[in-house]
């Protein structure tokens, strides 16, 4: 039995292989591209995280805290808000859900652990019986680290434009709950 097909059937057949086969092509590509981006901006070095952590995890087991666990999505939200303030350098929260410490230091060789330390410096400001910061002192820092319920960090660092530099920890979930106390 022969079978007979119009060239305008077959013409629409090969249009459509070639169409699709392009958008297939696109779609992996295009995959790929967002695959690839997402590692680079989560690609963390094992050093680096190690640089946050562990001083965030000494602070915490010295109060009998469950340690901190890295996370890469708030890493990579770190690394987004810190780019995004590359260009002022402002301490600017971002407006986010999760817990948030922002660290400025004049110069590019401030490490991870320079502002872990300017944070829990903050523990003398705070008065665990009245719950609060002492009179025109800040501790929010400190208790954001030592906030029992939070289990995650991931944290960033970039040199700004102006030579600064700008780090930022992002806490799930997030402390500094208004009448809880942080442990």
């Amino acid at each position: 039995m022969k079978i007979k097909t119009s060239s305008s059937v077959v013409g629409f057949l090969i249009t459509f292989l070639i169409v699709s086969s392009f958008f297939s092509l696109t779609l992996s590509l295009s995959t790929c591209e967002i695959r690839l981006s997402r590692r680079q901006l989560t690609a963390t070095p094992y050093t680096t995280i190690n640089e946050f952590l562990v001083p965030h995890n000494l602070i915490r087991s010295e109060l009998g805290l469950p340690p901190l666990r890295w996370s890469r999505r708030l890493a990579n939200y770190a690394s987004w808000w810190a780019n995004n303030r590359r260009g002022d350098c402002s301490l600017v929260h971002s407006r986010s859900d999760y817990g948030e410490n922002l660290f400025w230091g004049s110069g590019k060789d401030w490490k991870p652990g320079d502002a872990v330390a300017a944070w829990a410096e903050e523990r003398r400001y705070y008065d665990y019986y009245t719950n609060s910061c002492y009179q025109n002192q800040d501790c929010l820092h400190y208790t954001q680290m030592v906030w029992r319920s939070t289990m995650k960090i991931g944290c960033a660092k970039v040199t700004c434009y102006n030579g600064d530099t700008f780090i930022t920890c992002n806490y799930d979930p997030h402390g500094n709950v208004i009448g809880q106390r942080p442990f």
